[in-house]
């Protein structure tokens, strides 16, 4: 079994499951221990069986938790050393990630940190491989850079941010400064850009593409849905959209 499964993403909170017969990861905890284990509790986790938590970067919708959780579970927490120079209060184990060096196995899962262009101090995403299949997690960056071009390539499942559309950012509640961190270099991916990396992709052995991190004010569901197909069109059968309040399902990955 390899399995994935979103607890909620969006601007009030990020977690995401990564399961193996024998290991279990998760992924941001951009919610309260107790709002965690509820949503947990949904998809029949036992967060006692968590092997490790690791950190993308330290904004608080992804890393609200990590401490809390980390402690009442005695688990590891893996993350750079940029995102270390976060006061996550005392851990039971820190671990650092060097995302210029290989792979790292926990359990029976390869993690292999990408890093991305985020207004953050140094902001990874990760491909996952568990017995020859991957499953590669992408938000939270301002652009696609040639380097996670030639990371996320092959997957059997990804997670993919589309957070804004650009015009309804630009028309949008926001203040101008807010406007252009979120549509800049280091903000978020948009529907269009999302649109651009899956074109440019070899796409071929997707199982699931998993649409991430909408903006409850500069994006429409359907819309964000509608750019990502427009992309390509034999993706639509195998494309789902993330929830800000509710978990998803899990995303079972087969052998190939």
């Amino acid at each position: 079994m390899f399995r994935f499964a979103s607890l909620g993403s969006g601007s009030r909170g990020n977690a995401t499951l990564v399961q193996s017969d024998n290991t279990l990861l998760l992924i941001d905890c951009g919610f309260a221990a107790r709002e965690l284990e509820h949503r947990c509790a949904k998809l029949a986790i036992d967060l006692n069986q968590l092997d490790a938590i690791l950190v993308t970067h330290e904004h608080g919708d992804h890393q609200r938790g990590v401490g809390p959780v980390a402690r009442r579970y005695q688990v590891p927490v893996w993350m750079t050393a940029g995102t270390a120079q976060t006061d996550f209060g005392k851990l039971p184990d820190r671990r650092l990630i060097n995302p210029h060096l290989p792979a790292f196995n926990i359990g029976e899962i390869t993690v292999a940190p990408v890093v991305v262009p985020h207004d953050a101090r140094e902001t990874v995403q990760f491909v996952f491989t568990c017995a020859d299949r991957r499953f590669g997690l992408l938000t939270d960056l301002g652009h696609i850079t040639p380097h996670i071009r030639t990371q996320y390539t092959r997957l059997d499942a990804l997670l993919l941010e589309a957070n804004h559309d650009p015009q309804q950012l630009a028309n949008g509640p926001y203040p101008p400064s807010l406007q252009a961190r979120v549509g800049g270099d280091y903000g978020h991916l948009s529907n269009p850009q999302a649109a651009e990396f899956l074109r440019d992709s070899d796409t071929a052995t997707l199982q699931y593409l998993v649409i991430a991190h909408l903006s409850e004010k500069n994006n429409d569901p359907v819309l964000a849905c509608d750019t990502l197909r427009m992309a390509k069109q034999e993706l639509q059968a195998k494309l789902s959209l993330l929830q800000q309040d509710t978990p998803s399902s899990w995303y079972t990955l087969n052998e190939t």
